[in-house]
């Protein structure tokens, strides 16, 4: 597991989607990661809609594909403020 990357999800759930949101499973391609873009974002939690989780998946992608030393450090500092600000952050 690395500190920036996608979150892992269940076995149901990646069967699920990976026949619903063309380009699910390329987010398997990198190690998950305990924070990522889609969190810092406000997709953290439960995804209840079939478009947040497109909208998560497409925070992972861009993610894996415009990877950089200074984008990690951006989501790790933008987690540091989300928990420091929001009570419900976990």
């Amino acid at each position: 597991m690395s500190v920036v990357g996608p979150h892992p999800h269940t076995v149901a759930h990646n069967e699920q989607y990976r026949k619903l949101i063309k380009g699910y499973m390329l987010r398997h391609k990198v190690k998950p990661g305990i924070t990522g873009c889609a969190q810092v974002n406000g997709l953290r939690g439960e995804t209840e809609t079939l478009d947040k989780m497109r909208a998560h998946v497409q925070y992972d992608i861009d993610t894996m594909c415009n990877w950089s030393l200074l984008f990690d450090l951006t989501i790790i500092a933008k987690t540091l403020v989300v928990v420091w600000r929001d009570q419900n952050a976990y």
